[in-house]
């Protein structure tokens, strides 16, 4: 028997899964199921094809296992990574900055302090976040600290990826302090801290051998990674010499932190270590007297710019340098303008430079001891040899005999010895025993420059600051090289009484008649005494190999200079002294650079004073009665 149909079995579509499906096909089905049973209607369904089942398994097993793959990645290949992050961020490394170091002098008087302060604090990353009142909260700010909001606003958006605190505003008022820590109390991005702010107790006195601090800069910063953006470091003196020293090391207070930022707890608090106390050899009180000495003088002048220094020419160490214009180390700290700092830096006197160490001169006649020494170590003359000075020697030119140049003496001296040529300051001396004249042969430029050398001149000698200049000693080779012109005679008798082309630092002064008093020794100069307890040992830089008969009848010359020569104004002293003064001629239409140079006791050198008076005018006039108040003050206290 054969099955029935269904009834509705004619109006069946047979269709392609890929086929559509006509609007009247719709229309005839539906009317059709309306006139079904219900039984009949549940059989009006289509199959879903094997291969669109697969295909929903296949997504499935793909999706897992790329979930599972993307676990593995997560919690196991960079399991440790993603760990790290987010203890980044719930935990928090803060720097604790460290004291520096104290400075003092060599009887253990601070010469330097740190001071607290009030910094106001913000955390960059967090305080950005707070997006809703960030314009509210810069706008007070900005108001109750009386400062430009974009002063406060940029140190922030620069370094907005910082997670440590950087200091916007330094050294605020008590009250503002309290304002500030009061309002932003609940604000974790906004902090009050007491911080350090370096003091220096007798500011212009010592502003040149302390040198000063300063924000580091960006270039500075590149140099520093171990820096923080905000850190303070040496920018001059010693301050900068010895900053590695003086600097300490940073703590560290590892915290955990909310998404606010907000301290939770303290997990460790690592203490800094404060930088290195350095004592100097520098004398307290002689250094302000030398000071006020200078400054004393300077006022009657027509110039502000002097250098002073006292050193021990048995150790080379320095007990006193000064120069002139000086400046307030203490306004560096503060928050000096960037017009205030111009100015400073666009003053023609030059009140951040060194004069001591970095000012060069013509030596003048300061030199004429050194030149004695070459001369007599030569036997270019003996020590009793006269020379007949009539007040100029004139020399006739080897091409054109017809032209004469006349190199003049500021006085007739007569008949003169080496020892008289010193006292008195013969230039027709030197002039001849220099570059020669008549029967007498001369050093010549070249063992002038080799000697010179030997006492220090056109050479950095290292002393502890930075900054220190070369100066000059020109020969032969120098000029042609520099000038593209020949060497003369006439540059040989100028070198030979510190004129021409030649160039000294009062340093190399001092150290070159140090050499004078120790019979031979340079020592290489230091402001420093001791780190912390290590002593820092007197070092030598080399020993000349020069009779002690020949400094004996050198230092003969400089004593008979204060007894009836250039310096016997200081003949009257309760101690005996011996000097050489120097008038060194200036370019253009300025009065003459004022030198003195000098040791005492005579028998027994303790002290080497140099004085430089840049265009004050004669050495005698003007540099000796410095010296003169300082040696009877320093061998009576």
């Amino acid at each position: 028997m054969k099955k029935s149909q269904p009834r509705f079995g004619k109006y069946k579509v047979k269709r392609l899964s890929k086929e559509s499906i006509e609007a009247e096909e719709i229309f005839l089905d539906s009317e059709k199921l309306k006139k079904s049973p219900e039984s009949e209607r549940e059989k009006m369904e289509f199959p879903i094809k094997k291969g669109r089942v697969y295909l929903i398994y296949f997504l499935i097993v793909v999706f897992l296992l790329i979930l599972f793959i993307k676990t593995i990645d997560l919690q196991i290949v960079k399991g440790e990574h993603w760990r790290s992050l987010a203890e980044e961020n719930r935990l928090r490394s803060y720097p604790i900055k460290a004291l520096r170091g104290i400075i003092y002098d060599k009887d253990g008087n601070p010469l330097v302090s740190n001071e607290p302060r009030f910094d106001l604090i913000i955390v960059p990353a967090d305080f950005l976040k707070q997006k809703d009142n960030l314009d509210e909260t810069l706008d007070y700010l900005a108001e109750i600290l009386e400062k430009p909001r974009d002063e406060i606003e940029s140190p922030i958006k620069e370094n907005a990826g910082l997670s440590i605190p950087i200091s916007v505003a330094e050294d605020i008022s008590k009250e503002t302090a309290l304002i500030l820590e009061s309002k932003f109390s609940q604000n974790p991005a906004i902090s009050v801290e007491i911080a350090s702010q370096r003091n220096y107790i007798d500011g212009p006195y010592f502003s040149h051998i302390l040198g000063y601090l300063g924000k580091i800069s960006p270039e500075e910063y590149e140099e520093h990674p171990d820096y923080l953006i905000d850190d303070y470091i040496g920018k001059t003196g010693l301050e900068l010499y010895y900053e590695n020293f003086l600097r300490g090391s940073y703590g560290e207070k590892l915290v955990e932190v909310d998404s606010f930022g907000e301290i939770k707890n303290i997990f460790t608090r690592q203490a800094p270590q404060t930088g290195k106390d350095i004592f100097l050899s520098i004398d307290n009180e002689l250094q302000k007297k030398l000071y006020n000495e200078i400054k004393q003088m300077l006022w009657g002048l027509r110039t502000n710019r002097a250098a002073g220094i006292v050193l021990n020419p048995n150790t080379g160490k320095i007990l006193a340098l000064v120069s002139f214009p000086d400046f307030d180390n203490n306004k560096f700290i503060q928050e000096l303008s960037k017009e205030e700092f111009e100015k400073i830096k666009q003053n023609p006197s030059k009140p951040l430079f060194n004069r001591v160490i970095t000012g060069t001169y013509p030596p003048g006649s300061t030199i004429k001891p050194l030149i004695a020494i070459a001369t007599l170590k030569e036997k270019i003359v003996e020590p009793n040899k006269v020379i007949n000075c009539f007040g100029s020697l004139t020399i006739q030119n080897k091409y054109y005999p017809k032209i004469f140049y006349t190199f003049k003496d500021w006085k007739v001296h007569g008949l003169t010895n080496i020892v008289k040529a010193i006292a008195e300051s013969c230039n027709v001396y030197f002039y001849t025993v220099g570059g020669g004249y008549g029967k007498i042969k001369g050093l010549g430029i070249e063992k002038i420059s080799y000697y010179l050398k030997r006492f220090g001149l056109g050479k950095i000698l290292g002393i502890d600051l930075p900054g220190e200049a070369k100066g000059l000693v020109p020969n032969e080779s120098w000029k042609r090289e520099n000038r593209d012109e020949d060497w003369y005679i006439g540059d040989t008798y100028n070198v030979s009484i510190g004129q021409g082309d030649i160039m000294a630092t009062p340093l190399q002064i001092a150290l070159a008649t140090a050499i004078i008093t120790n019979d031979g020794t340079l020592f290489k100069p230091q402001i420093i005494d001791k780190i912390d307890e290590d002593l820092v040992a007197p070092q030598i830089i080399k020993d000349i190999a020069v009779e002690k008969e020949i400094f004996d009848i050198v230092k003969k010359g400089m004593r008979e200079a204060i007894i009836y020569g250039s310096a016997k104004y200081l003949y009257d002293l309760p101690i005996k002294v011996a000097g050489k003064t120097g008038t060194a001629q200036a370019p253009g239409n300025k009065a003459p650079h004022a030198w003195f140079t000098a040791f005492a006791p005579y028998e027994n050198p303790e002290i080497v004073l140099t004085i430089l008076i840049e265009n004050g005018g004669e050495g005698s006039a003007v540099a000796v009665p410095i010296a003169k108040e300082v040696l009877r003050w320093y061998f009576s206290r």
